[in-house]
């Protein structure tokens, strides 16, 4: 394979590894930290292709090798003939002849350049069943638009023409020209009359892996939270949330209800994995005694809570479903925090320290609420 074939920036051996990644259903931030590549580029790779891994090019058995255009380079500059250097190479003369005068002539014939340019040249797509038969494809963009399924058309189409095999078309070409844009067949809105209305192929792998991760297993629910952790009468109780920015980036919150203390964590991506961890460099900071509980939400970045209770001994609790209310001090504070980190903002760029820095400032500022008392001087108060 040629060192040209990238997709924006990613080598053969990463596209590689991003497509067996994907076909094992992991997140883009769980590709993304595996290839060390942000998730949104990640996205726009895998949208591309509509979700379908290409399949791997290769040379043709027939076409010359680089080892032969070598040999032809060898024998323009020793002044052979076109038919004895085609003799050495036990190939026929014209085909030397048409690749010389494909790539430069016999002045200008270079054999890296001449490798690289077919190669280049072999990239040229052969149109798809679809494409090629206009009949066929508004048959089957009428049908989608009335919501029949791929299947479901295959199958009318060789009932409606029997002897006709030019009018069949198997499901998955269907799928394919919905996709994979690229290929200019269908338009994109049909997707929206498929049942599923997935806009590019999904994994089985993803599709089971999504549903064991639905729901947060063992999450002991806000309701059972006791009553001294309600009237905020000591410190060590916190509340935590991601805020999200451009390009699928994010930032951890924890606020500690008693003081309204705040610790900023800087996040890789959303998925347990990378948030669990973050989360627990993080806690495992503060002295035992500020290490009591964590009220979340039901977001799916804390599935693994288990083992961030195991490691800070904190008690976890989880919001009934979308009510953020139940967290409304961790709510409040991520509107405080919009002053320095805007909607829309890519939260990638922000260093850990300068998420320190965010957070001591707003430590620092008086508060109604704590009678004009900081964060910071309110929760040294409890601790003394």
């Amino acid at each position: 394979m040629g060192s040209k074939e990238y997709f924006r920036g990613f080598s053969i051996e990463e596209q590689t590894d991003i497509w067996a990644r994907w076909r094992k259903g992991e997140s883009l931030s769980e590709i993304g930290r595996g290839v060390n590549k942000h998730a949104g580029s990640i996205w726009h790779l895998i949208t591309f292709y509509g979700g379908i891994s290409p399949q791997p090019r290769y040379r043709s058995k027939k076409a010359l090798t680089f080892k032969e255009r070598e040999e032809i380079s060898r024998g323009l500059a020793a002044k052979l003939s076109i038919r004895q250097i085609a003799e050495k190479m036990n190939r026929s003369a014209s085909t030397v002849s048409r690749e010389i005068n494909r790539h430069g002539g016999k002045i200008a014939y270079r054999a890296y350049q001449a490798d690289e340019s077919a190669w280049d040249l072999a990239r040229r797509p052969k149109p798809c069943h679809l494409a090629k038969n206009g009949t066929l494809r508004n048959h089957v963009a009428d049908k989608l638009a009335l919501n029949w399924s791929p299947e479901q058309i295959s199958g009318w189409l060789k009932h409606m023409y029997p002897n006709d095999p030019n009018m069949w078309v198997s499901p998955e070409t269907i799928y394919r020209s919905l996709y994979i844009q690229a290929r200019g067949v269908l338009k994109k809105e049909l997707c929206q009359n498929l049942r599923t209305k997935h806009l590019m192929r999904t994994p089985k792998n993803t599709r089971r892996n999504r549903a064991l991760k639905g729901q947060i297993i063992d999450g002991v629910s806000i309701r059972e939270r006791p009553p001294e952790i309600e009237d905020r009468a000591i410190p060590g109780h916190w509340e935590g949330d991601l805020i999200a920015g451009s390009k699928n980036t994010y930032i951890a919150t924890l606020v500690e209800r008693h003081s309204r203390f705040t610790m900023l964590v800087k996040v890789k991506g959303k998925d347990t994995v990378t948030v669990v961890q973050a989360l627990r460099r993080k806690i495992k900071t503060l002295p035992k005694i500020l290490r009591l509980s964590l009220t979340w939400d039901r977001g799916m970045e804390l599935a693994h809570h288990r083992q961030l209770a195991l490691a800070t001994d904190l008690k976890i609790y989880f919001c009934d479903p979308r009510s953020p209310w139940q967290r409304g001090t961790n709510e409040n504070t991520n509107c405080l925090l919009r002053q320095y980190f805007p909607k829309k903002t890519d939260l990638s760029i922000y260093s850990q320290k300068h998420l320190d820095k965010v957070a001591l400032e707003l430590n620092h500022r008086p508060r109604k609420t704590l009678a004009f008392y900081s964060p910071l001087d309110k929760l040294n108060q409890a601790l003394q």
